[in-house]
């Protein structure tokens, strides 16, 4: 044993020895009612829907408030139209990107960041200068430094000790080094056969769809591509594997080689040790309630108009000769309200969508049929001090444990890296699962307490830092039994047919005066479909433009 790991051990024993009594742990979930979503399918599958009490009126209806019901209500304000409603299920909306708080430290409930986006997501630029976190200082784009992560971004606990950044790197041998530099050159590579761009749909033709090169890699597990180039060592591959769960809620087995490359060839490359990594590709942008920062600015104007619908489940979208009902469950009131419309805006998951549209157009019921969704936990973890640390890297924004003990564990991020204070105090730690590799996850979700989730989150926390009990007072689990559409092979091939062609009539979009792309929505006459799950994955960028699309459509 090293010196230092023996006294970066001695140390937090004795730490550990000289606390007083833990204080009494609390554990409870929060953000999702299970049992909400639940009624709603026992409902509709008890036969005949009751009888509205209530008849509503608006020029458009949007069905569900994620990042893509926000933002086609967004994209309806900016183009004039001002009478719409948004029905959302729970009682806050934000789907993934929820917000909320432990103790009275604000924490996220599902997502927790956004990378600088690129000219492909003009759309998702115009909402970050309009909230003002870009600006052109002397010709050009600067954001907000209060909003991009602070310094240190993520380390990795490897070798029981913390190293900067989370490939495996200290102590590995030069076959390993060699396997990163290839498999740079493979990112390098394949982003030169085609292009690969967030969102996706910037890269498809209008005509084919997914590029000849995209359909190859499409129809693979990234598993089995990494098997064709020879790319077989076990860091490396945990590393992959952890890239995929982390994006896709499922590993490297499940999703298609071109998710696996996609990752990367996106965003900001694979870089090996010793290669230079430009600064402004590696920006990312954070918040202490992570990007229920975003929903929450998206959906403060809706409350303000009473456009929010909050507590309402849609029970049945149809459409008629004169436009949309859309049958919906009032929680609050206890009654079946209908809603009248000329045109609709279905922002549900496909699974949903698929249930509650009637006669569903062909496209969606194949849809809901190949898709596949992966749940995830979301442990919220208060602390009323500082933990105890390992030696080696400095504490971190994004802290991950290589093996980590949890089926599909990604570590945690700490919600007051963000502070401006310096000054050590409280905090809340989020610790992520991803579960779409663990075959009866939903089941879990739904029978297991909270205590269990959280005990296994304190269980992986414990080994860096063996105090986290002595700390911890409340313990918050949020549940998604459908977080996300996991990209398997196939999907990319067969959703990039989907809307492929411009609104009829609509060449010229126009919003606040200027002119807008036509951006490829799924779309029947009166239904314009907006969900991250018509691009195969489920990321912010991806959400926000197909939500902004639709909103063009229908304004």
């Amino acid at each position: 044993m090293q010196r230092r790991h023996f006294l970066g051990s001695a140390a937090a024993a004795l730490l550990a020895g000289c606390q007083p009594p833990p204080p009494a742990l609390e554990f409870a979930f929060a953000g999702i009612d299970l049992e909400r979503g639940h009624a709603l399918r026992d409902l509709l599958a008890q036969g005949p829907l009751p009888a509205p009490t209530l008849v509503r009126r608006a020029q458009v209806i949007i069905a569900g408030g994620g990042v893509a019901g926000l933002a086609a209500a967004r994209s309806l304000r900016l183009a004039g139209v001002h009478d719409f409603a948004l029905l959302e299920l729970e009682d806050t909306p934000g789907g993934n990107s929820r917000a909320g708080a432990v103790n009275g430290v604000a924490c996220p409930l599902g997502a927790h960041y956004l990378p600088v986006p690129g000219d492909h997501a003009p759309e998702v630029q115009d909402l970050l200068e309009e909230l003002g976190l870009r600006q052109r200082v002397a010709g050009r784009w600067q954001y907000d430094e209060r909003h991009l992560c602070h310094s240190p971004q993520e380390r990795l606990y490897f070798e029981r000790e913390w190293q900067e950044g989370l490939l495996p790197v200290q102590g590995v041998g030069e076959a390993t080094l060699e396997q990163y530099r290839r498999f740079s050159q493979a990112v390098g590579a394949a982003s030169r056969a085609a292009r690969f761009t967030m969102p996706q749909f910037a890269a498809l033709d209008a005509k084919t769809g997914l590029a000849p090169a995209h359909q190859a890699l499409d129809a693979m597990t990234f598993e089995a591509w990494l098997q064709q180039q020879g790319l077989d060592d076990a860091h490396l591959r945990w590393y992959l594997d952890y890239c995929c769960r982390d994006d896709y809620g499922a590993g490297m087995a499940r999703v298609s080689a071109w998710a696996g490359l996609h990752y990367f060839a996106s965003r900001h490359g694979f870089h090996a040790p010793g290669e230079a990594v430009a600064e402004d590709r590696e920006g990312v942008l954070t918040w202490p309630e992570g990007n229920g920062w975003l929903t929450q600015q998206l959906s403060a104007p809706l409350k303000a108009q009473g456009q929010l619908q909050t507590g309402t489940s849609v029970l049945r979208i149809a459409e008629t000769r004169r436009g949309v009902e859309v049958d919906a469950f009032n929680h609050h009131s206890g009654n079946v309200e209908r809603w009248q419309a000329p045109r609709c805006i279905v922002a549900l998951p496909v699974f949903v969508a698929a249930r509650v549209v009637q006669n569903p157009p062909a496209f969606l019921a194949q849809a809901a049929q190949r898709l596949q969704w992966a749940p995830w936990a979301v442990t919220n973890i208060h602390l009323n001090a500082p933990l105890a640390d390992r030696p080696g890297a400095a504490p971190a924004w994004d802290n991950v444990i290589y093996g980590d003990s949890n089926p599909g564990g990604l570590g945690y991020v700490d919600a007051s890296h963000q502070k401006l204070d310096p000054r050590p105090g409280p905090t809340v730690l989020t610790y992520y699962q991803a579960l779409g590799d663990v075959a009866d996850a939903r089941q879990q979700l739904a029978t297991q307490g909270a205590e269990h989730w959280g005990r296994a989150a304190l269980a992986a926390l414990a080994g860096p830092h063996p105090d986290v009990l002595q700390h911890a007072t409340r313990v918050q689990v949020t549940r998604y039994g459908h977080a996300m559409s996991i990209p398997v092979p196939g999907i990319q091939t067969f959703l990039s047919q989907i809307g492929l062609q411009a609104p009829p009539g609509k060449r010229k979009l126009l919003l606040n005066g200027e002119r807008q792309r036509a951006l490829p929505t799924p779309a029947t006459a009166r239904l314009a479909f907006a969900h991250s799950d018509w691009s195969g994955y489920s990321v912010f960028e991806e959400a926000f433009t197909r939500g902004h699309a639709a909103g063009l459509w229908q304004g």
